[in-house]
């Protein structure tokens, strides 16, 4: 997916006696002196981390990774507090593992696999059989060379991972886009047919029993088409006992291809064919308030559907993406949550109640073509050493100046991260602030301000 360059068509670069009842009533009764009264009173208190708070809700928040990110300390300490699974962008694709046929390497995706496990967690295998990606020499196979080669890279790749994946994307993107519902074109279609998904996911079944088989496309988040003829494969597949478990959407938006007002139901409609459904490459170009509306929705709509088993979005931070340019992650390039992440944690039920410091927002003097804004950052019950906070203005508006802090920016120039001038440490409850002036250039919109994080 890391390839793409357009939303359509993507060619892409993917979770536990009482003796007496005197004897029983003097037991709550010790129990419920021994809790207090809060014990009755008071909730418990949200998750605060993207994998948490999913968790809580009985599914998996992941990411995409990249091997050669690993290293980086920012990205792998966002990727080790937040997700709770991964699944490795590139680096289990056919051209990385068998690059030569009959000779498979694994190096970088068991390090992404390795990283996981360590840390307890998930891992989606991405993916086995695709057009794209593909090494030269599998479009030189002839027809029963090709069958023979698919069968064994599917096996030899799945015995490797065995047990270790909870979801492999067994065929992706087998299926045009358009009004014709057809099958895509490609060496595994042309030369083996109809039959050759079927094929895979009986020879992935065999080659991993535990394994969660899916079936993964883009541009089928809706109905039409495209997500009718893959509707009607899995449920041909389900009639005739083909195993198949799972199928991934995933779910790349942008203004011009907005999350579809029927993706509700239509991740219904699979559910209910039997298979569960997962959000498996999930990312929306924009920012501020539209961006995070858009997250909320797709993150509720997976939450509405019972057999909706998680949720992956597609990389951790805005300068790594696919579609860097339209910054469509949670965070963006300096690891500063963006208010899109703030709208997938409470949508997820979780909370940035108990983080070490906040942000809020209030309008200073205003004018008819620019305001000011001050942003007052307050520490939580504790000390921190440092902060800093995201503001996102809708365009065509413009930060003009700043002061008491320094900012960055991200590459549309419309979310400014903010840090502290020099020594950024507050005592607990204590309160510092910035202002900035917004030129409206006609929009006199409020803008977004993002979670506070602190050290």
């Amino acid at each position: 997916m890391v390839t793409r360059t357009s939303i359509d068509p993507p060619p892409e670069r993917r979770p536990r006696r009482s003796r007496t009842r005197t004897a029983l009533a003097l037991g709550l009764a010790g129990l419920l002196t021994a809790a207090g009264a809060g014990a009755l009173t008071g909730t418990a208190r949200a998750a605060s981390t993207l994998g948490a708070a999913a968790a809580e809700k009985g599914r998996y928040f992941g990411a995409a990774v990249a091997a050669n990110h690993l290293g980086e300390a920012a990205y792998a300490s966002t990727l080790n507090t937040e997700f709770n699974s991964v699944t490795p962008e590139n680096e289990m694709k056919w051209d990385a593992t068998e690059g030569t046929r009959g000779t498979f390497t694994f190096g970088s995706a068991d390090q992404i696999v390795n990283h996981a496990q360590s840390r307890g967690m998930k891992v989606r295998g991405h993916t086995l059989v695709w057009h794209s990606q593909l090494p030269s020499w599998v479009a030189a196979l002839g027809t029963a060379d090709l069958r023979s080669a698919m069968n064994n890279h599917i096996t030899q790749v799945m015995q490797h991972y065995k047990g270790k994946i909870h979801s492999w994307d067994v065929v992706n993107e087998a299926f045009q886009d358009g009004s014709s519902g057809a099958r895509r074109s490609s060496p595994f279609q042309d030369k083996l047919g109809d039959g050759f998904i079927e094929e895979a996911f009986r020879t992935a079944r065999a080659a991993d029993p535990a394994a969660r088989l899916c079936y993964n496309d883009y541009n089928t988040d809706g109905v039409n088409a495209k997500s009718n003829a893959v509707y009607n494969l899995v449920r041909d597949f389900k009639s005739r006992g083909v195993p198949i478990d799972c199928v991934g959407f995933q779910s790349h938006f942008n203004s011009a291809s907005p999350v579809p007002s029927d993706y509700q139901a239509n991740l219904q409609r699979f559910a209910d064919l039997g298979v569960d459904v997962q959000i498996t490459e999930l990312d929306i170009e924009g920012s501020g308030t539209a961006q995070a509306n858009s997250y909320g929705n797709v993150v509720r709509a997976c939450l509405a559907v019972t057999r909706c088993t998680g949720i992956t979005v597609w990389g951790v931070t805005d300068k790594y993406s696919w579609r860097a340019s339209g910054t469509p992650l949670l965070f963006d390039g300096n690891y500063a949550k963006k208010p899109a992440y703030s709208a997938v944690l409470t949508a997820l039920g979780g909370s940035s109640s108990g983080a070490a410091c906040t942000a809020t927002y209030s309008k200073a003097e205003e004018w008819s073509d620019r305001f000011n804004g001050k942003v007052t950052i307050t520490a939580g019950s504790s000390a921190i050493g440092n902060w800093t906070a995201t503001v996102t203005v809708t365009a065509p508006q413009k930060v003009s100046a700043t002061w008491n802090g320094t900012p960055s920016w991200d590459g549309s120039g419309n979310v400014m991260t903010m840090r502290p001038n020099g020594n950024g440490r507050l005592a607990a409850g204590a309160s510092t602030s910035f202002g900035f002036t917004v030129m409206t250039n006609g929009n006199s919109a409020a803008p977004a301000i993002g979670s506070c994080t602190a050290s």
